[in-house]
């Protein structure tokens, strides 16, 4: 249902943004200028089967803004503190991020996954991961 939405959307976009005229070239080298709402449409037209990926596979994100979020808090320590004191105070603050990130994309909060670190347990799902890697 949606997809059929999503390609008669395309469909009417393709006649309200047409693709620039090659008449208009200056040469022979190239690809003629597009606007941002052409790009936007080439984009939703090639990757189309992608587009609504997170609508039928389960494990699939709505946005691929999780890479972007877990850099965030690197840089708002970085603006708050102005650097880190020491290299080793960095890896840490990245392992312990890295390590929080992993917990809740595998549905622990970060109160669990903090629990179970101070302990010296690890989660479920990485002892799962141990016992099959070896």
């Amino acid at each position: 249902m949606a997809a059929l939405r999503l390609q008669s959307l395309i469909d009417k976009a393709e006649t309200e943004c047409p693709a620039p005229d090659e008449s208009q070239r200056k040469g022979k080298r190239g690809r003629l200028k597009r606007s941002k709402s052409r790009n936007l449409l080439e984009r939703l037209r090639d990757f189309e089967r992608n587009v609504l990926r997170f609508m039928e596979v389960e494990n699939v994100p709505f946005t691929n803004h999780e890479g972007g979020g877990d850099l965030r808090m690197i840089k708002v320590q970085q603006k708050i503190s102005g650097c880190f004191r020491s290299l080793e105070g960095a890896k840490i603050f990245c392992w312990v991020r890295s390590y929080l990130s992993t917990c809740r994309k595998q549905g622990l909060t970060a109160i669990q996954a903090l629990t179970l670190l101070f302990q010296g347990k690890n989660p479920e799902f990485m002892e799962e991961n141990k016992a099959q890697c070896g």
